[in-house]
């Protein structure tokens, strides 16, 4: 084969694979990321209260009891419901703040745990002991570092449990800061919460966040818990919606009024922690949800360097159309998402995000080996 042969052979592969990429990237938009964009709650003609019971565990988290859990206590909701705390062995002021509040607000229940589980590390102690002790069939689950972002997130969340609903996916946002970190980690935020609310809107839920979940006690008791990944420090979260979910029992809610607000990272070093110890737990997921997740973040991640490859090999105006495609279409959806989401701001941006996603995916993949610490604070 002569030189220019075999140039002009390697300069269609590179082409006919950054094509490729694009159309599973595109595929994705127009598949899964539009049902989210395009969503549209439905309108109620009869609003149906439930009973419900916010389930909170904190550990050494005094500071942000005293911040955030008038949030929850001054909920307007006009059916029965309780919010419950479990101070996991703190050794800091928790027990007396907590105590204070429960002065003031009758439906404060508190729950001390003074001795650790063995053999259970992380959260789901705790939190089995919380949902065990709840009244209601509704459970809402947040962190202590959270704050609803309005006075009617239990009502806006619980209207979600229509006709076989059992679990409810809520968006958990960081609060809006100064700065250009804060955006990358909002972005990122963001991102995830485009992939598993679109998700769930096809069926394919994997996910839920527990600053903001809520579902029945019964699916719960179903599932026997935690009990199948008791040993995973982390999951209490999204190995336990991963397993409990299907197509029919799951709804999101995406009301601006249902949103929950926590502090974002205020350093590269603690996002790195953040989403190290996030990512330990997506090894245990559904092989299909392994596999769109896998496929979606390797496309995303060779999508740059086939499209430099392509202009500098084949030619700049096919590369440039090709880019246009995806770039128009990802504009629309990230748009409307970003929107609903109450992210708009990042739009303008949105270009430098999606190429720094590159990076990101070289900075992460390890977690997906690194072994799990036993703590969750």
């Amino acid at each position: 084969m002569k030189l220019t042969e075999y140039l002009l052979h390697w300069q269609n592969i590179v082409f006919v694979g950054f094509c490729t990429i694009t159309f599973i990237q595109v595929c994705y938009y127009l598949f899964f990321f539009c049902r989210l964009a395009f969503y549209k709650s439905q309108i109620k003609n009869i609003s149906q209260t439930h009973p419900v019971s916010v389930i909170i565990c904190a550990r050494d988290e005094a500071a942000n009891i005293a911040k955030n859990l008038p949030g929850a206590l001054i909920q307007q909701y006009r059916t029965t419901h309780e919010v419950i705390v479990v101070n996991d062995n703190s050794f800091d002021e928790s027990k007396y703040i907590l105590e204070e509040y429960q002065r003031t607000y009758k439906q404060l229940q508190l729950v001390e745990l003074k001795q650790e589980a063995r053999f259970i590390p992380g959260k789901k102690f705790p939190l089995s002991v919380g949902i065990k002790t709840a009244k209601h069939e509704i459970v809402l689950l947040t962190d202590a570092d959270c704050v609803p972002a309005s006075e009617f997130w239990i009502e806006k969340m619980q209207q979600g449990f229509t006709n076989g609903i059992e679990i409810i996916l809520g968006h958990g946002a960081f609060h809006k800061k100064k700065g250009f970190f804060n955006k990358l980690v909002r972005w990122e935020n963001f991102h995830t919460a485009l992939q598993y609310l679109s998700y769930a809107r096809a069926g394919l839920t994997y996910m839920g966040v527990g600053r903001n979940l809520s579902y029945k006690k019964t699916v719960f008791f179903r599932h026997k818990g935690f009990s199948s990944h008791n040993h995973v420090p982390g999951g209490d979260d999204d190995l336990f919606i991963n397993k409990a979910a299907t197509k029919k029992n799951t709804a999101i809610v995406i009301d601006k009024d249902a949103f929950t607000l926590s502090e974002p990272p205020k350093t590269w070093k603690q996002w790195i922690q953040q989403k190290n110890r996030h990512y330990t737990t997506s090894k245990y997921y559904k092989w299909i949800h392994k596999f769109l997740l896998g496929l979606y973040a390797f496309s995303h991640f060779i999508f740059y360097p086939l499209f430099i490859a392509s202009i500098i090999f084949y030619g700049w105006q096919q590369a440039l159309i090709v880019f246009g495609i995806r770039f128009i279409i990802q504009g629309i959806v990230l748009y409307k998402v970003m929107k609903k989401l109450n992210e708009k701001d990042l739009f303008p941006l949105y270009l430098l995000f999606d190429i720094w996603m590159f990076f990101y995916y070289l900075i992460f993949s390890t977690s997906l080996f690194k072994k799990t610490k036993n703590k969750w604070k």
